[in-house]
């Protein structure tokens, strides 16, 4: 059973096309991302299934519930939380959770005893009485995600939830979001341009370019499909890349080639094995190497394989 479908949506913000026939689904209890490069047409996808946008075409269903027909019954079924951090900083984070749940029609009782709940499981406690102002970035989020299940929704949706944090904030928040999922069987809808933050929390993804879907699976899945090594050259002189290039099509083995700057990508079956082949190719060709790696398949490399261009290379 899918939690949540999305099939061809469509939208258009005058000539640009943020959402081109995006379709998906996100099967009951799992945590599914959705990852792609800032534009990509993540969050516009998110504001179409939680209401607060109309698709210029296509359908979609949360909960079993029809967005288009059915939008008061979608947000009652849902969680929120937006990129952008929505406490009021001048309430305590207790307020702010209150005040949240009596928006959903909860009972004074059932909102006391699930904003202790929230706050104890987000080690927020102490600072519960405190203005919300006074909390770090981090604190701010966690508070943000606890208002965003106050009311015990059945589908939650995280919109890039962890821009802007620091490391140690971030690797708090992917602690707290694998316990919801582990704990709460929730479904989790979570739109990120983090690559390591996908591969870790995601059980399944679909990888977003330009308004569409290009690939979906499980990280493991979609890593799996690239067979070999990635061999990364960084050469000295980007003038060089044509002749690197030529000598990279002769060494036995050596596939989908491409280069951005001066670096050169391909993909072997055997990496280690294959390293002092290239660089002999590329000194014969008079290309020099000022460093090259070797690496396992990453979701990078998924991205790379269906969109001709790394995450790097779209974010520069």
């Amino acid at each position: 059973m899918e939690s949540i479908q999305a099939d061809r949506l469509v939208k258009a913000y005058g000539k640009v096309r943020a959402l081109d026939e995006l379709s998906f689904g996100v099967p009951t209890g799992t945590v599914f991302g959705l990852l792609g490069p800032n534009g990509a047409g993540k969050s516009t996808a998110v504001k179409i299934l939680t209401t607060l946008s109309r698709p210029d075409a296509g359908n979609a269903r949360v909960a079993g519930i029809d967005v288009r027909k059915n939008p008061d019954q979608v947000r009652a079924a849902i969680g929120c939380v937006t990129q952008k951090i929505s406490v009021d900083p001048q309430a305590t984070g207790r307020e702010n959770l209150l005040l949240h749940g009596a928006l959903y029609g909860m009972s004074r009782r059932q909102l006391r005893l699930r904003a202790g709940e929230l706050m104890d499981r987000f080690d927020l406690v102490e600072a519960a009485d405190r203005q919300a102002r006074t909390y770090s970035g981090g604190m701010q989020r966690k508070l943000d995600v606890a208002m965003g299940l106050i009311h015990r929704p059945r589908v939650l949706f995280l919109d890039e939830p962890t821009t802007g944090l620091d490391p140690e904030a971030r690797a708090a928040m992917w602690t707290e979001i694998a316990r919801l999922a582990a704990e709460e069987g929730l479904t989790i809808l979570l739109t990120t341009h983090y690559l390591e933050e996908a591969d870790k929390l995601a059980g399944a993804l679909a990888i977003v370019d330009r308004g569409k879907v290009v690939t979906t699976g499980s990280p493991d899945e979609l890593k799996s499909q690239l067979r070999g090594d990635a061999i990364v050259a960084e050469l000295v002189d980007s003038q060089k890349i044509p002749q690197a290039e030529e000598a990279l099509r002769r060494v036995h083995g050596a596939r989908e080639i491409t280069t951005a700057g001066r670096v050169l990508r391909a993909r072997v079956d055997d990496g280690a094995a294959a390293v002092p082949a290239v660089l002999a190719a590329l000194d014969a060709a008079g290309v020099k190497v000022g460093a090259i790696t070797v690496a396992r398949p990453s979701l990078d490399d998924v991205y790379l394989r269906h969109t001709g261009r790394t995450f790097e290379e779209v974010a520069a």
